[in-house]
């Protein structure tokens, strides 16, 4: 009997407390089984495998490299094993040098050194599948928190000078003045403002007044320069280089806090936008300078890319978008996914799609678990104040450590819904490219061509007015794929079979 490893993985204990582990490692029991495969180890692995070091996984790898001959590695689907490209070399080079085989019982998958292109680009587009299913949920997080933004509504720990605080009746969290820092930060601008005082003068004053950060320390010099460059003060809240006004007391009127911006010789910038939608804006670097490649319309219809000259670093190099795009369209073109296979690669699809569907559905019921065992550990710790067991310092610390996590957790749950249809495009997308792409190309409007270049092409240059790229994956793998011999090998009355007759 060949030997077989298998692991069960969940990204934190919240799942395991769901039984998630118990679930993989039944199914990878009994696959085990019906293969006449030996289990020597398991692996139940806890923690998220988009990090860059994985210690458990790593202790896996190795202990897989001592076996004397192949094992087979069980994993329930791609997700289990990886969502990112970031481990495919070193599993790769177990499978070149026949030490590993990896069975993907979900999808019906199993890949070894002899595995032809049509089973690695399946374990390509899961990988890419799994990332971009986390990439999506990262994405409506960070929307949920624009969208709390647009609304005026502080995400983190307020400045110096406010204080976070949850409303008893309605549990919703907001921002007040702290009655005991505010008119002491009020002064700092003030006096810097009018030119009485200066950063030093500002930071011994402090220490005069008796400011103190809320871990009880004296401020030093640079905190008080950033206190008075928080535009907070004054009614803006600026997160990643973007201001947005929120709905708090303002601390200082605007023109204080420009005559202290004035004062220190560094006035805001305005983020440059262009006027027109060029397609390739900000999407190519210029091969010779290493800056980005800008857009310039001409006579009012003619684009042009700007970079420098190959042959001359001091000369500006004019050249035609049109030209630029004519080199990605060929490049489209050539990504070509036959007919015939197109119903079996979609079918791959939904199954990896609902293998998604599930870890997501289970992902939601364990945050909304958690957010529920907040509400009680909330109601349990206001308890203990009001009988007198803790103290009130404690009680606010680990309120504010409770509430924010809650915070967190209602931005992650809001769009739960929204990340699985993007998920959902974002398949679409892939057979658009690989069936139709040229001609989806040319007949889209500027967002979605820009879309489609950044979902197929990484790292693109310009040389000259020669563009130099790399694909991602799997479209590495759809190049020229109908010339390919290898996919010929599943064509039959019963594809899946010869599937697996072929790895064993």
């Amino acid at each position: 009997m060949k030997p077989a490893v298998i692991l069960a993985r969940v990204s934190t204990p919240e799942q395991e407390a769901g039984h998630s582990l118990e679930a993989q490692l039944a199914n990878l029991q009994d696959y085990a089984t019906r293969r006449d495969l030996k289990v020597v180890e398991v692996f139940r692995i806890i923690e998220s495998s988009t990090k860059g070091y994985r210690p458990e996984f790593e202790r896996m790898i190795d202990f897989i490299r001592k076996q004397k001959q192949r094992t087979a590695l069980i994993v329930d689907c791609v997700d289990r094993l990886q969502r990112s490209f970031t481990h495919t070399p070193v599993l790769n080079a177990l499978m070149e040098k026949n030490i590993l085989e990896i069975h993907f019982v979900r999808e019906g998958n199993v890949i070894d050194k002899d595995a032809n292109s049509m089973q690695k680009m399946m374990w390509n587009m899961g990988t890419v599948m799994a990332q971009s299913y986390t990439d999506q949920l990262t994405d409506n997080v960070r929307r949920s928190i624009k969208h709390k933004l647009a609304k005026g509504e502080w995400i983190a720990r307020a400045p110096l000078g406010y204080l976070n605080v949850t409303d008893p009746v309605t549990g919703k969290h907001t921002v007040v003045l702290d009655p005991q820092r505010a008119v002491f930060v009020q002064q700092l601008f003030l006096q810097y403002a009018a030119g009485v005082s200066s950063m030093s003068e500002l930071r011994d004053k402090t220490q005069e007044w008796g400011l103190l950060s809320r871990e009880n320390k004296p401020l030093g010099l640079q905190t008080v320069a950033g206190i008075l460059s928080n535009p907070f003060y004054s009614g803006l809240m600026r997160i990643k280089g973007h201001l947005y006004p929120h709905t708090y007391p303002q601390l200082v009127e605007h023109s204080v806090f420009r005559a202290c911006e004035l004062r220190k010789r560094n006035p805001q910038q305005a983020i440059k936008k262009t006027r027109y939608p060029f397609i390739l804006r900000g999407l190519i670097t210029c091969a010779v300078s290493g800056r980005k490649v800008t857009c310039s319309l001409q006579k009012g219809k003619y684009v042009y890319l700007i970079a420098r000259d190959p042959a001359d670093k001091e000369k500006v190099l004019w050249v035609k978008e049109d030209t630029v795009l004519a080199q990605i369209k060929d490049v489209l073109k050539s990504l070509s996914l036959p007919q015939d296979l197109l119903a079996e690669v979609t079918d791959y699809i939904r199954r990896s799609h609902e293998a998604e569907k599930e870890t997501s559905h289970l992902r939601v019921k364990e945050l909304q678990q958690e957010r529920s065992n907040i509400t009680i550990k909330l109601n349990r710790l206001t308890d203990l104040l009001i009988e007198g067991h803790i103290e009130d310092s404690i009680y606010k610390a680990k309120q504010k450590e409770l509430t924010f996590r809650r915070t967190e957790l209602n931005c992650m749950l809001s769009d739960t819904d929204k990340g699985d249809d993007n998920f959902k495009d974002a398949l679409l997308n892939t057979l658009t490219v690989a069936g139709n792409s040229a001609e989806t190309f040319d007949s889209s409007k500027t967002d979605f061509k820009r879309s489609l270049i950044g979902f197929v092409f990484s790292n693109l240059k310009l040389e000259g007015p020669t563009l130099r790229y790399n694909l991602r994956k799997p479209f590495d793998m759809f190049v020229s794929l109908s010339q390919n011999p290898e996919w010929r090998l599943l064509r039959d009355s019963n594809p899946c079979y010869r599937r697996e007759r072929a790895v064993s």
